[in-house]
């Protein structure tokens, strides 16, 4: 049997401040590789894998002036995301082959396509 522990945590407001960065930022990778991968399905192509994602909205984002301020959070939240959106497109897929041929991989209940993140007011601790 696990046993699960319930935190609460009360962060300074420096600390407030870099959660807030952290989750704009982590909020961006996703929108922004949801969008390409979104636009790699209507143009009929393969979606890009998780490597390439990183690649081009991680590494390659920090390097221009529109997103250098990636480069000011660690970089493993922002991995951690593109791993979640993949999983995602996972998810909505299997469960898409189950109803579509009845031999999917997982059985259950209909999940939607994975969605843009917003900036929401719990999220500002």
């Amino acid at each position: 049997m696990k046993a699960r522990y319930k935190y609460r945590i009360y962060p300074t407001s420096g600390q407030k401040y870099q959660l807030v960065k952290l989750f704009g930022c982590v909020r961006t990778v996703w929108n922004d590789s949801l969008a390409c991968c979104q636009e790699k399905y209507a143009l009929g192509q393969k979606k890009p894998s998780n490597s390439q994602l990183q690649k081009l909205f991680i590494t390659q984002a920090k390097k221009t002036e529109n997103r250098e301020w990636l480069s000011e959070v660690s970089v493993v939240p922002l991995q951690q995301s593109l791993n979640d959106l993949n999983q995602a497109y996972q998810n909505f897929f299997n469960v898409r082959t189950l109803h579509a041929t009845s031999l999917g991989k997982t059985k259950g209940f209909a999940i939607k396509p994975p969605r843009f993140k917003k900036r929401r007011s719990h999220a500002n601790c």
